[in-house]
């Protein structure tokens, strides 16, 4: 892949960020709900008017709660249903991932997921930051099919985790795709980038809303901004 290539995903909640995300030069979008909490699955309609307004790939967001990605039956059958309306609605690919109550890959509920999706491509997102043996995870991962592994390297943060996330860039063997992604912001994409040879990014360039009221308790509203989108597109546009 050429520089020119290289790829920005924007992880977006609401049609403000989509109209930012993709103005700014967002190759691709991650549609969820709330953000967050780390980014749920998207509602049917917020996904349709994306799909309408939308110039590049939308993947959905295919998780049902918040918290742990240790899933029981009736939370599995929900979001496949989900995959399924999504599905119908045009949605080009889906993120999602599940691990068992020992923290390794619960292969059965991927699986699932993988084969309601086909032949859509499916991205397993930061539950992998959770597993207990990161390369017995990949390998798993790999061997499901997973077109995509969005990661921070088991770090809290993308730039704290890019010697795991390199390795893991030259052990995919170009079968799956390794993405950096959770801090990423337009001080580090160049770093990051450097130091792990991957070739799509995930970051969501949110700021402070301005003129909107903070309810008690939240960070104040926040929402992509083009220009942040804009400036990390550019970086990656950079010969190295």
């Amino acid at each position: 892949m050429s520089d020119s290539d290289l790829l920005l995903e924007i992880c977006v909640d609401c049609l403000e960020s989509i109209r930012n995300a993709i103005d700014g030069g967002a190759g691709r979008l991650e549609l969820c709900s709330a953000l967050s909490e780390g980014g749920l699955t998207p509602s049917t309609g917020l996904a349709k008017i994306a799909k309408r307004i939308s110039s590049i790939p939308i993947f959905a967001m295919i998780r049902i709660r918040g918290g742990d990605f240790v899933y029981d039956p009736d939370e599995l059958d929900a979001m496949l249903h989900d995959v399924e309306a999504l599905k119908n609605l045009g949605i080009n690919g889906f993120v999602f991932g599940a691990l068992t109550s020992t923290s390794e890959i619960d292969i059965e509920s991927c699986r699932k997921i993988i084969a309601a999706a086909k032949p859509l491509p499916v991205t397993f997102h930061r539950a992998f930051d959770d597993a207990i043996n990161p390369y017995e995870a990949f390998d798993e991962i790999r061997n499901l099919g997973f077109s995509r592994l969005l990661t921070s390297g088991q770090e809290k943060r993308v730039d704290e985790g890019v010697d795991l996330i390199a390795k893991l860039v030259k052990l995919s063997n170009n079968e799956v795709i390794v993405m950096p992604g959770a801090g990423l912001n337009e001080n580090n994409i160049s770093s990051v980038r450097n130091k792990t040879g991957a070739e799509e990014f995930h970051g969501s360039a949110k700021k402070i809303k301005a003129g909107k009221a903070k309810i008690a308790g939240d960070g104040g509203a926040t929402v992509t901004d083009p220009e942040i989108v804009r400036r990390m597109a550019t970086i990656l546009k950079k010969k190295l």
